[in-house]
């Protein structure tokens, strides 16, 4: 089109850089006296590489020194005044997609992020991708902050972010709910001083814990001795307990336990666990 806009004189002139097949080796523009062409090479010229190697160099610093990011490719852009602030809320926000992700059965069809308290007054897009590709790494190993909501949206994820003017129980919240075909599952967390995530919310069991590492997650009868029996059956398997929460919604009701463990839990152990009296759920969690 060009070409006969050139030859009939509509267009005057005509000058590129840029085209379609590249490198370009043939085309109808080539050989016009009324065209110019130049190579696609202009970030090959020794002043532009010069550039381009400061302008990384100065990213990187910013980085390690201030916390702000540039143009990164897997994860979001952060300037360096939002970087120390938004910093702990990321990995407490990747980590409650973790743990919906690992614990959530059945089709997931929508997701809900819902900030309150000093989490509001924050940018939203940075903690809604690093909840979306915590619950996307349980799919796929190349998940980052930055492709996790596409890779969300092509599962059919319907996404909302929810900002909360009005602060609730907790002076900062971020809760993450996922709609199954079981219904919603919610689970929620916290920051204790500036950067002491945990979880304070577990499908709508008020327990405290911090995620990570190894973890067992298990639902249980309120009944005295299962303390004991979980933990004899973990002691005779040779795994040492770190750390031990415990919730429930009433007395004599369900039970939900989250134990932190030093090592991997083996498959034959978690068949053990969920045979002991009153046991309903046992899952391993990693984060």
């Amino acid at each position: 089109a060009l070409a006969d806009a050139l030859d009939s004189g509509q267009v005057a002139g005509a000058a590129l850089d840029v085209f379609q097949s590249e490198p370009a080796k043939d085309s109808p523009l080539f050989g016009k006296p009324n065209f110019v062409c130049t190579p696609h090479l202009g970030a090959s010229t020794t002043e532009a590489q010069v550039n381009v190697a400061l302008q990384v160099a100065e990213q990187m610093a910013d980085y390690l020194v201030s916390g702000g990011v540039t143009n990164a490719l897997n994860m979001p852009s952060l300037s360096a005044e939002e970087a120390p602030k938004l910093r702990p809320y990321m990995g407490l926000a990747e980590d409650l997609g973790s743990l919906v992700g690992q614990l959530a059965h059945g089709n997931l069809t929508k997701i809900s992020i819902e900030r309150e308290g000093a989490a509001a007054e924050l940018s939203g897009k940075p903690i809604e991708g690093a909840v979306l590709a915590g619950l996307m790494r349980q799919y796929s190993d190349t998940v980052n902050m930055v492709n996790a909501p596409y890779l969300a949206k092509e599962r059919g994820l319907d996404i909302r972010s929810i900002r909360h003017e009005k602060e609730g129980v907790y002076n900062t919240l971020i809760r993450v709910t996922v709609g199954t075909d079981q219904g919603d599952r919610s689970v929620a967390g916290t920051l204790f001083g500036a950067d002491a995530p945990r979880l304070v919310e577990l499908f709508g069991v008020r327990i405290e814990a911090e995620l990570d590492g190894h973890m067992l997650y298990i639902v249980n009868e309120d009944a005295p001795g299962f303390i004991g029996r979980i933990g004899s059956l973990l002691g005779q398997a040779g795994i040492n307990i770190g750390t031990f929460h415990l919730g429930r919604r009433q007395a004599g009701g369900e039970a939900t336990v989250l134990l932190s463990v030093d090592a991997p839990i083996p498959p034959e152990v978690v068949e053990q666990a969920c045979a002991l009296e009153g046991v309903k759920v046992v899952m391993p969690l990693a984060f």
